[in-house]
């Protein structure tokens, strides 16, 4: 799509002008709120948030004052947005997937980020990868996904934010849902085929 290319050549513009300092991809970022609390605690990387709803991009993010310098928020399709950084090069840092819409049902594995033909090349970018959820079956089969992708360095575990980064992981704490987290330390990308 387009508005995908686009949203990502502006991205690879911002990032260089930046210096090209060490990448953080918020991917399914919502309103961004969370985008913007990892670029305040990371001052000295790069924070893409990429959504595919403009609605959400656009509203307001309960974020206190200007956002973060080193933060940009994009409306693209994840799937189009990791191969287009994969084709260009581009590594990650770290990789977050915070509260993705769970697809409970068993036909629905497929429309899971960690069963989407593209997730391969989100795990091909490197670096290290978080997802949070309070479902801890798809934090599990996420963890599995991983490894088998040849991931080795796989963790699973109830979490407990120090304090909250998203408008979900407010609202599950406010009514007492147990969080869980799946990180894992995936290395360098994978560029031509070869993991760098």
């Amino acid at each position: 799509m387009p508005y995908n290319r686009a949203a990502f050549d502006l991205f690879v513009q911002q990032w260089r002008s930046a210096g090209e300092p060490a990448l953080i991809l918020d991917a399914g970022c919502g309103v961004g709120l969370s985008t913007y609390h990892l670029a305040a605690q990371s001052p000295d990387s790069f924070v893409v948030g990429v959504d595919q709803s403009a609605d959400r991009i656009d509203r307001k993010t309960q974020w206190p004052g200007p956002p973060p310098p080193n933060a940009l928020l994009l409306r693209a399709e994840l799937a189009d947005f990791w191969r287009l950084m994969g084709d260009a090069g581009i590594p990650l840092s770290r990789h977050y997937l915070l509260y993705p819409n769970p697809w409970p049902k068993i036909g629905h594995l497929g429309r899971r980020w960690h069963g989407h033909p593209a997730f391969p090349a989100a795990v091909a970018l490197g670096g290290m990868i978080e997802c949070r959820s309070n479902w801890p079956v798809y934090v599990e089969e996420f963890a599995l996904a991983l490894r088998q992708l040849g991931v080795t360095d796989v963790n699973v575990e109830p979490y407990a934010p120090p304090a909250p980064i998203t408008p979900f992981e407010i609202k599950y704490l406010a009514s007492g849902h147990p969080l869980w987290r799946c990180h894992a330390q995936i290395g360098s990308p994978v560029v031509g085929g070869i993991r760098k």
